[in-house]
């Protein structure tokens, strides 16, 4: 969209330019609506759980930006040729099951026929525009507060290649479809103004865009990152999905890894996740209490790592 006319409405929060989860726009001084679509091929075989993951990965979009979602729309490319109708309707039950969980309605979609089978939602939301969350608000002496652990990419590409077990995977499973919503209303009622959540960029290409939109530099501290079980041994084995290695090459110019890193440690700071957690840079005297009122909702948050005033728009990594 970079190569298109720039837009210019007063009434335009956040538009793409700072690569943030949702677009906002302004409908009073109270009040601002949040706009999201995301769908994606399948990451896994059983199509109810595949529903619920896509929902929740669509809707976190809006809770990283502090806001509320209020309504919803099925997204779907469906190859009929390849499966009956009951699996798609056994993957919109659990897109519903989510959503209903998020207590928003969804009141409709849109359907086509496609070669490749695809499911999301389009999410609408409302947000305090004074508690908004964006990529660009984060500042020196911030501490990144991470609320899932990563190796979703990995995980899921070795359970396609018949690696794993059922134990690990109904594990992925309830770690992608968990709702990122206690999560984001803690860290709204904590006073964070900069939240990301860590998707296919994975956490290095999440972080270098909150960096850059910010106007800071960020350090990662490797041995606090949390990884999946299994991750960093399928990760070794090659079961490495081609939007790792995309990611990694992306990042390069921006990111300084400490010489001792292997490739298996850069490659998993790279891993695409599927409906993963939030980053969220929270004031460093806050920190204790906002993990403490994490906790107490059931979320486990790792610090791993800081904001700062040096090297603008970049990462290193300890």
């Amino acid at each position: 969209m970079e190569k298109l006319p720039k837009q210019y409405y007063p009434n335009v929060l956040v538009g793409f330019n700072t690569s943030d989860d949702a677009g906002v726009v302004l409908l009073d001084d109270k009040t601002g609506l949040v706009h999201t679509v995301d769908f994606f091929t399948p990451i896994v075989d059983d199509p109810f759980a595949y529903g619920q993951i896509a929902a929740a990965n669509s809707l976190s979009d809006v809770y990283a930006m502090g806001g509320k979602p209020v309504s919803a729309l099925n997204v779907v490319g469906f190859p009929r040729e390849l499966f009956s109708i009951d699996v798609l309707s056994e993957i919109l039950r659990g897109g519903l099951v989510k959503a209903m969980e998020a207590e928003t309605p969804i009141v409709g979609g849109h359907t086509i026929a496609d070669s490749e089978l695809k499911y999301g939602l389009s999410v609408t939301g409302l947000v305090d525009p004074k508690k908004m969350m964006t990529n660009s608000a984060a500042e020196a002496g911030d501490v990144l507060l991470l609320t899932k652990p990563l190796g979703t990419g990995t995980i899921t590409t070795a359970l396609k290649a018949g690696k794993g077990s059922p134990k690990m995977e109904k594990y992925v499973v309830e770690v992608m479809a968990r709702l990122n919503r206690d999560a984001a209303q803690v860290a709204v009622f904590m006073g964070v103004r900069a939240c990301t959540d860590i998707t296919g960029f994975g956490l290095l290409g999440h972080l270098l865009e909150m960096a850059s939109s910010s106007g800071a530099g960020i350090i990662v501290e490797y041995d606090k990152v949390p990884f999946l079980q299994f991750a960093e041994e399928y990760t070794r084995r090659g079961f490495v999905p081609g939007g790792t290695r995309a990611n990694l090459l992306h990042v390069s110019p921006n990111v300084t890894f400490a010489e001792r890193f292997s490739d298996v440690e850069k490659l998993l700071l790279c891993d695409p996740q599927t409906s993963g957690g939030l980053v969220m840079a929270v004031h460093e005297d806050k920190v204790k209490e906002t993990k403490t009122r994490l906790t107490d909702t059931g979320i486990i948050a790792w610090a791993i790592g800081y904001v700062t005033a040096d090297f603008s728009g970049k990462i290193i990594v300890k």
